[in-house]
């Protein structure tokens, strides 16, 4: 029998993609992932994780990786589409790819009834497939450590790349990452239009813009429409005051 595993790595990310990762073996082989040194992602240094990817594409039957960009991301959400049920989806689209017969999801959601009936919902009808969906998989079943770790290798080059990019070393992309912090600010103060890598609907970027104008700094027009979802101050000023002239001459 064929088994499979699916973790992502970058969910609650600030910048860069959401990248999650399909892993499929033989049942009988998956014993070998454990003397691999097979575990979960967040238990290895990013160069143990590097050596064990390779080792990993090597050996097991299938890899499939999906990448979601941040603006994606922000663009599904506009659509209403939230993480949880865009994660459903890119799931389920994992899931149509492998050809495995039993596939171990680790949760994202504590109702893991609830998220295996959103995968199900986007899965190709006539797809059979046993589905074991529960939190923390990642840490105990190893062929889902083993997606865990290609996910989180992937996102990582990835985040390489926008850092080459921008010349900037941001860290890890996360809000409780000062070094993120920064390049924020430096972003919403400096970028002409939204970056593709930054997810602009996250609640970490609007604090941070609300700081920047507590403080009496200038932020682009931009992050006035799209962040804080208002027209710049300029223009607020400028309605405020052609109402009150309106108020004024009906009085």
């Amino acid at each position: 029998m064929i088994i499979a595993g699916i973790d992502e790595a970058g969910r609650g990310a600030v910048i860069g993609p959401m990248v999650l990762a399909g892993v499929s073996i033989e049942s009988k082989d998956s014993k070998k992932l454990k003397k691999m040194g097979i575990r979960d992602s967040k238990e290895l240094t990013p160069e143990k994780r590097e050596e064990l990817a390779k080792e990993l594409e090597r050996m097991v039957k299938e890899i499939v990786v999906i990448k979601v960009s941040a603006c994606k991301i922000s663009s599904f959400k506009a659509k209403g589409i939230n993480l949880d049920k865009l994660e459903a989806m890119k799931i389920a689209d994992i899931i149509s790819i492998l050809k495995a017969e039993k596939v171990y999801v680790d949760s994202i959601e504590q109702n893991c009834e609830k998220f295996e009936r959103m995968i199900r919902e986007f899965l190709p009808r006539g797809k059979s497939v046993r589905l074991v969906v529960k939190n923390y998989l990642d840490e105990s079943v190893p062929i889902v450590s083993a997606a865990s770790i290609i996910a989180k290798v992937e996102r990582d080059r990835e985040i390489e790349k926008i850092k080459r990019k921008v010349n900037f070393d941001f860290g890890v992309g996360y809000s409780h990452d000062e070094r993120t912090r920064v390049f924020i600010e430096k972003i919403l103060q400096t970028e002409e239009a939204p970056p593709p890598y930054l997810r602009i609907h996250w609640e970490t970027v609007e604090d941070i813009a609300r700081k920047l104008l507590e403080e009496n700094k200038k932020i682009k027009s931009w992050v006035f429409r799209e962040v804080l979802k208002q027209d710049s101050w300029q223009k607020k000023i400028k309605d405020f005051i052609v109402k009150k002239i309106i108020r004024g001459e009906e009085n």
